[in-house]
């Protein structure tokens, strides 16, 4: 009985850990939107503008990464599993 309300809790708490990845696909939708306007406005600046969106997408993607890792831990190497 306690195995099963453990897989049912990491089970529902993979589910939440990926929530995380929803932050950051609107924050990086967001940004690359608000790049290609500045360079639609400034077209001589697309270097350094596409340089500085590639940096703060990848610091942004890191937090969804690590959500999914999270859910794959308790999804497939539950730690938890060996002590009952």
């Amino acid at each position: 009985m306690e195995k099963a309300i453990l897989l049912a809790g990491s089970a529902i708490g993979a589910g939440l850990a990926m929530i995380a990845g929803i932050g950051p696909g609107i924050g990086e939708g967001y940004a690359v939107g608000k790049a290609c306007e500045a360079i639609g406005r400034q077209p001589e600046a697309s270097g350094p503008v596409t340089r500085t969106m590639f940096v703060g997408c990848a610091v942004a993607e890191s937090t969804g990464i690590y959500g999914f890792v999270v859910a794959l831990i308790l999804l497939f190497a539950n730690p938890l599993l060996g002590k009952l």
